[in-house]
């Protein structure tokens, strides 16, 4: 039924897998339906190319394989999606807000994270617990193949990645303390994603987002500056000029300030 099908189609379907090639009358006596209805939901099941039909008299019918009825299914949804995405992509119109969004499901959690990492240009900054950061490898994995800087927490061993990962130094207190799974991200300085998942990662217990520019640089300053105190003194160096607010000259801080990035400069010291 999850696929499009009613009720009864379901039923008809799953009772010819089960024994065919048969009759409508077979069918109706199998399931206790009105031959009307049985007779109702094979029709659109032929329509949509879950049934085959023996003409004849009478007529007899034999299901078209899962696999096939499945992958005819998936073209459809393919087709419907593209166009459902031009049509409604002609009516969005996005626009920046400045306000903040609670978000209530995973899924939605999820996805927000993905587009936003698929958005990135310059810089992104994390703070992942295991289980969204393996969700999310395969996307900050291809963003870093388009040469966007990311850096970000991790709390498991570091992982080996193309991007720079820092095991935080309280990692062993925060996943025996923190109430959840924590997810953060900052796209470009110009829009965060702060959530607390359940601690297997499956539920959400809150989460936010907002593409307010001001409360973005915030959210860089402050998590950039974690990340150099959890990295190697060695890596701090590099590290100040590539991912902290000043140092890296993120979109939302040019965007924030009006300047372009070459004007800011950090003065001697600087490093936030």
């Amino acid at each position: 039924m999850a696929l499009g099908f009613t009720e009864m189609e379901a039923r008809v379907y799953c009772e010819l897998l089960k024994g065919a090639p048969a009759t409508g009358y077979r069918l109706a006596q199998a399931l206790g339906k009105a031959p009307p209805s049985i007779y109702q939901a094979l029709a659109s099941l032929e329509h949509k190319g879950a049934v085959l039909v023996e003409e004849g008299e009478p007529r007899s019918f034999r299901p078209v394989p899962p696999d096939e009825v499945l992958a005819a299914l998936q073209r459809g949804f393919e087709t419907r999606k593209r166009e459902a995405a031009d049509a409604l992509r002609r009516l969005h119109a996005p626009a920046q807000d400045d306000r903040i969004y609670h978000l209530k499901s995973t899924a939605q959690v999820m996805e927000r994270a993905r587009a936003m990492i698929a958005g990135a240009t310059e810089r992104l900054l994390f703070d992942l617990f295991p289980p969204p950061f393996a969700a999310l490898v395969p996307a900050l994995t291809e963003a870093s193949a388009r040469r966007v800087s990311i850096a970000g927490l991790v709390y498991d061993d570091t992982p080996e990645v193309p991007f720079d990962c820092v095991r935080s130094s309280s990692a062993d207190f925060t996943r025996e303390r923190w109430p959840g799974a924590q997810l953060t991200l900052v796209v470009d300085a110009r829009e965060f994603l702060v959530a607390l998942l359940t601690p297997d990662g499956t539920g959400v217990k809150q989460a936010i987002w907002s593409d307010s520019v001001y409360l973005s640089c915030l959210q860089h300053s402050g998590l950039s500056a974690e990340v150099q105190l959890s990295a190697p003194p060695s890596a701090r160096a590099r590290m100040s000029r590539t991912i902290s607010l000043i140092g890296a000259s993120p979109p939302g801080l040019r965007q924030l300030v009006g300047q372009p990035s070459s004007s800011i400069k950090p003065k001697r010291g600087a490093t936030r």
